[in-house]
């Protein structure tokens, strides 16, 4: 269980540069978690984290993929290393969490697309989200053994969706 939001504010850097590495991750998997996502300190915390294959990392990132904020997205997709690589690092961390957990992450991916993006990126498979979603779906898929159902709309049922 991760939480949905914090509001604490942030430590003091002082007190952040003080804790060990883990802690620092740590700190930085709460805090992307942010309730004030438009001031970009969970996008700044995000950028700390994305790159980690650590399993309590990874829930933390795959909860952003559902997130409404675009920028956010294109930090994931661009941060992740190498998810779609059966027997990589970030394959297996991701496959392991996702086989458990995609299919929520994929409505929600979806939803906001819908809802904020439909406009600026008038097919989801365009949207920043959906690649982002690709990548996850191939780690589960090698994860799984098995296909992973794709809950996201297709280019040419982008119509029929709405």
């Amino acid at each position: 269980m991760i939480p949905h939001r914090i509001y604490n504010d942030e430590p003091p850097a002082d007190r952040v540069a003080s804790l060990s590495s883990r802690q620092q991750q740590l700190l930085h998997c709460l805090y992307s978690l942010h309730h004030n996502g438009w001031v970009r300190q969970r996008q700044r915390h995000l950028e700390q984290i994305v790159g980690s294959t650590d399993p309590w990392v990874v829930p933390f990132v795959v909860q952003l993929v559902g997130e409404y904020v675009l920028e956010i997205l294109v930090v994931i997709r661009d941060g992740l290393r190498d998810p779609a690589t059966p027997g990589s690092p970030a394959n297996l961390a991701y496959g392991r969490f996702l086989v458990d957990n995609l299919a929520r992450t994929q409505r929600r991916v979806v939803s906001y697309w819908n809802c904020n993006y439909r406009f600026a990126y008038a097919s989801f498979a365009g949207y920043p989200g959906c690649t982002v979603l690709d990548l996850l779906l191939s780690a589960a898929f090698d994860r799984a053994g098995r296909r992973w159902p794709r809950l996201a709309p297709s280019s040419s049922a982008v119509d029929a969706y709405c």
